[in-house]
């Protein structure tokens, strides 16, 4: 069994896991993964492990999605998977990249990228983005990257050199991997632990966060 695959089967090792807004069921035979606020729902439309991309592009309203671990994946759909390397295609469609990042972090070879260097290397028509003041940081990283309607991974990277956090205005849930931020969204009060919940890990700025910086600079 490849490495991946077992850091996987350590993940959803209990009846019900969830990554993000995904739920993964165990079941005889295999995994059945769908949206978790779906749970119980007994009209969900059946579709297959190569339709994960097309569930992952848009929104409940036909809107595409940027950004993909925005907390607005479609509802209403399942997937059956008969095994593990399924079950790691249908996260890895919706949640690219973020599995490696978590075996990265549990081995300890993840190095988190400083806002600030990340746009101090910018080129081009970014390259104006690294001008951008730490107030402003301090507002756009609030409202960019906030679980409740912003993006649900948990922040590993800091401001800058100094070890200073990303925003002042984000609570500490938001940097820490043992909480789950869906649930943590839903209920700002409650720093729920990630014991059956996969968490979704930031090691860096992301484009779309860098032509965001860009655009406050510009104005």
């Amino acid at each position: 069994m490849k490495e991946s695959q077992q850091l996987l089967q350590a993940l959803v090792a209990g009846k019900v896991s969830w990554i993000g807004q995904l739920e993964i069921e165990r079941l005889e035979g295999g995994f059945v993964l769908s949206h978790r606020d779906d749970a119980g729902r007994s009209d969900l439309a059946e579709y297959e492990i190569d339709d994960a991309f097309e569930i992952a592009r848009f929104d409940d309203a036909g809107n595409y999605r940027p950004l993909k671990t925005a907390p607005t994946l479609r509802h209403g759909w399942k997937i059956f998977a008969r095994d593990l390397l399924q079950v790691e295609r249908v996260i890895d469609t919706i949640y690219p990249g973020r599995l490696a990042m978590l075996r990265a972090f549990k081995s300890g070879e993840l190095i988190a990228t400083s806002l600030r260097e990340t746009l101090n290397r910018q080129s081009g028509m970014y390259r104006v983005a690294a001008r951008i003041s730490d107030e402003q940081i301090d507002g756009l990283v609030a409202k960019f990257c906030r679980s409740d309607g912003g993006c649900l991974r948990t922040i590993l990277w800091k401001r800058d050199d100094t070890d200073k956090g990303p925003s002042s205005k984000l609570p500490p849930e938001k940097f820490d991997p043992a909480v789950d931020q869906y649930l943590s969204a839903k209920n700002p009060r409650s720093a729920t632990a990630a014991t059956d919940s996969i968490p979704l890990l930031c090691q860096e700025a992301c484009n779309l966060l860098v032509a965001e910086a860009r655009k406050i600079v510009k104005k």
